[in-house]
């Protein structure tokens, strides 16, 4: 789960990011449209690797 959560953490950034060093105001303005979708990932990958981390931590106190 550690990898998904790091990728969809990636895939958020690169979607917050991109609009800035896009040359194409196409390419632009549609990217710039999915930032709602872009913090969604972001999000979703805090979680997973927050959950991740947390199981691990419990699985060495045992």
């Amino acid at each position: 789960m550690l990898e998904r959560g790091l990728l969809c953490i990636f895939i958020g950034a690169v979607v917050l990011i991109a609009p800035h060093f896009l040359q194409s105001d196409f390419w632009r303005t549609t990217v710039a449209g999915a930032y709602i979708v872009g913090w969604f990932a972001l999000a979703l990958g805090i979680a997973l690797v927050a959950v991740e981390l947390r199981k691990r931590a419990q699985s060495r106190g045992r």
